[in-house]
């Protein structure tokens, strides 16, 4: 094993997440941006609902796709999905219990409009409350 990675796997044993030391940058120079969106509904999601929204979601943010979408279901965790774009890319999780919850994870190397993301993302699935974290 190489001595950085031995060091990373020692700092990541010895600190809690929330006493972890400062996160440094190793690419300034590389643009990179982070968007959590999570939010709860009434109605259960379908696989049909996150490819179209995965889709729908690369056109708001101006993401040329790749791949279109792919889905899974878990019986135990429930549905995810993917999309491939040219500067990264989305993963959607869906649960249906114990209620019914979805977390969207968006990385790119391409900016876009996190409010615009976040408010296709309510409007989209007629969301009860919805938060969202950039980083």
């Amino acid at each position: 094993m190489r001595p950085g990675v031995r060091k990373t796997a020692a700092v990541l044993e010895t600190y809690g997440l929330n006493e972890a030391p400062a996160f440094r940058d190793l690419a300034p120079s590389i643009l990179r941006q982070r968007l959590v969106i999570e939010g709860t509904r009434e109605l259960p999601i379908s696989a049909a609902q996150i490819a179209d929204y995965l889709v729908s979601l690369s056109r708001v943010c101006a993401m040329k796709v790749l791949i279109e979408p792919v889905t899974h279901r878990s019986e135990r965790f429930g549905w995810a999905g993917w999309v491939h774009w040219e500067t990264s890319g989305a993963h959607f999780y869906a649960w249906d219990e114990p209620f019914v919850f979805f977390s969207v994870d968006i990385y790119t190397c391409k900016a876009f409009d996190a409010h615009q993301a976040v408010e296709f993302t309510r409007e989209y699935f007629d969301a009860d409350e919805v938060v969202a974290r950039e980083f």
